[in-house]
């Protein structure tokens, strides 16, 4: 009974590179408020383990969770979507 369970995979915006191996990833999203029905935008800031430190602030990125590789970082690069200019 092997069950392929998908790991959850976001995209953002890489905020800050200044650890070794760890990028610093803005995450944001729209959600529609309850009663007015404008759109928020809601933001998180997640690590993810850069192993080849290729990523610079402001390139777009996707992460995958994954398990715990430290105490704050649960995340992990799967490729950059495009280089910041």
């Amino acid at each position: 009974m092997s069950e392929d369970k998908s790991n959850r995979v976001v995209s953002g915006r890489v905020v800050s590179n200044a650890m070794d191996r760890t990028i610093s990833v803005l995450v944001e999203r729209r959600v529609k408020h309850p009663l007015y029905g404008k759109f928020l935008r809601r933001s998180m800031k997640l690590h993810a383990h850069d192993a080849d430190n290729a990523c610079n602030p402001g390139d777009w990125v996707r992460v995958e969770q994954c398990r715990p590789l430290s105490k704050t970082k649960c995340w992990r690069l799967v490729e950059i979507v495009e280089k910041a200019r």
